[in-house]
């Protein structure tokens, strides 16, 4: 039976994807609703206009603060920052302001496996329902991964679990969100440009535990240090992937064997579950192998059973946008992976590949000094081609260091010098450790642009 929000108010901040949905539910259950969002837009008007065309009440180009002082509760989006003037309203001091995963949790009626991390929870929440999927589970995807959970939870019937990647922008202002099974993937520096401090990005982070019981089970990085440590004293079984160690004897989780294979061992014998050699794999590079066994674990802590997993992780292609090939054309292969926002994430990207590379890197600065991609660079990438908004910042750190060619046009200019500069054998890489928001609306729209620019016949 779903839960009934009849006599509540419910605000909401945001009409984008994730707010437009709460509005949504928020509706469907019953609650009069009054959204806003700062900005005016044809995407915000048209979201303002269905509300209102579903009895609720809308305002684009801004907000007011009475009428949101006076609902029950306020769904937060998560592209709302936390430094937004709304949140400092003192009006709303004494509001109950929740994140709109949080909302959608509360009339999900449905088993909650969590994923967070710096990099893979896409690649990694798509993985596991896949693989419970290949079990025989009603299984979806939800939260960032690009449908909100609040869409997930007006289907009917509801699935019987589901996946949900969860940002640190989403887990900061959580108070019961209490998933099954959590899953950290890695940490690394991020969204500094938000965030004061990697302290403050940590600790929202750290939230995916805050409500641990006996009963939860956390899935870990065993080759990270800080994962490790995330959980602090939180209830909760712990279960560790490695990919470049062997775990100790009475460790539960998975890990690559020596031989290639992919071995879980978590039943309390641990005795051990050998799925397939990696070299099966349909994605690149040693951090799929990693994501793969945190996919794994999960799926088997949810009861789908090793031959389930192994069918499903024989079967699981490569993400848009993540380490994608896109076409190998007079021996130049060119790999799309717009999603890496950050250092950290191209630096996997650099490690994956055995080719001399071009490296497209740039776009709006994150916070990070580039000069942690040169143990990566060197002796793998040929040039790097900066651009975009953080360009002076890339020129500045990698210069003295290493080739760059600076394209000071629009995208199209930096890919067409990327393939003029590429030849047979080498790989263009666009992996810009950058946000995408100086010249595209999202990481998509980039993404998508060097697709088409790659597989074009005329563009070099």
């Amino acid at each position: 039976m779903s839960p009934s929000l009849a006599g509540e108010r419910v605000g909401v901040l945001g009409l984008a994807r994730s707010g437009l949905a709460a509005a949504r539910l928020a509706l469907a259950r019953g609650a009069a609703v009054y959204a806003s969002d700062s900005r005016d837009t044809p995407v915000t008007r048209a979201a303002a206009d269905e509300l209102r065309a579903l009895g609720g009440d809308a305002q684009v180009g801004g907000y007011d603060v009475g009428k949101l002082a006076a609902c029950d509760r306020i769904v937060l989006s998560p592209g709302i920052p936390p430094s937004a003037d709304i949140l400092r309203e003192p009006a709303l001091a004494s509001s109950a302001i929740v994140p709109e995963i949080e909302f959608a949790v509360q009339q999900l009626d449905a088993e909650v496996v969590a994923v967070t991390g710096t990099n893979g929870k896409t690649t990694t929440t798509s993985l596991i329902a896949h693989l419970l999927c290949a079990a025989g589970r009603d299984a979806t995807v939800g939260g960032n991964i690009g449908t909100a959970l609040s869409a997930v939870v007006l289907r009917d019937p509801q699935p019987e679990i589901v996946a949900v990647e969860v940002s640190s922008f989403q887990l900061s202002r959580t108070r019961d969100f209490a998933p099954t099974v959590g899953v950290l993937t890695n940490l690394a520096p991020d969204h500094l440009d938000w965030y004061a401090t990697v302290d403050e990005y940590y600790a929202d982070k750290a939230k995916l535990f805050q409500n641990g019981t006996e009963s939860n089970r956390w899935v870990l990085n065993g080759e990270d240090d800080a994962a490790r440590a995330l959980p602090g004293d939180s209830p909760g079984g712990r279960y560790y992937f490695r990919v470049a160690s062997t775990p100790p004897a009475d460790e539960l989780g998975g890990y690559l064997a020596e031989d290639g294979w992919l071995v879980l061992r978590l039943g309390e014998s641990a005795s051990e579950e050998r799925l397939l050699p990696s070299r099966e794999l349909r994605i690149l590079g040693p951090h799929n192998v990693a994501n793969s066994l945190a996919a794994a674990i999960a799926a088997r802590l949810c009861g789908a059973e090793p031959e389930a997993i192994a069918k499903g992780l024989r079967t699981f292609n490569a993400l848009a946008h993540r380490m994608e090939p896109v076409i190998e054309r007079n021996g130049v292969l060119w790999i799309n992976d717009s999603k890496a926002t950050n250092i950290a994430s191209t630096r996997v990207a650099l490690r994956s590949l055995d080719r001399p590379t071009i490296l497209l890197l740039g776009g709006r600065h994150k916070g990070e000094p580039y000069t942690g991609l040169l143990p990566e660079l060197r002796g793998r990438v040929r040039c790097v081609v900066s651009y975009g908004e953080a360009a002076d910042l890339i020129d500045q750190d990698l210069a003295a260091h290493a080739e760059v060619q600076r394209v000071d046009g629009p995208f199209d200019e930096v890919v067409r010098r990327a393939a003029a500069l590429a030849t047979s054998g080498d790989a263009v890489l666009l992996s810009p450790a950058c946000s995408s928001f100086d010249m595209f609306s999202n990481f998509e729209e980039r993404g998508e642009r060097f697709r088409q620019l790659a597989q074009a016949e005329d563009l070099t």
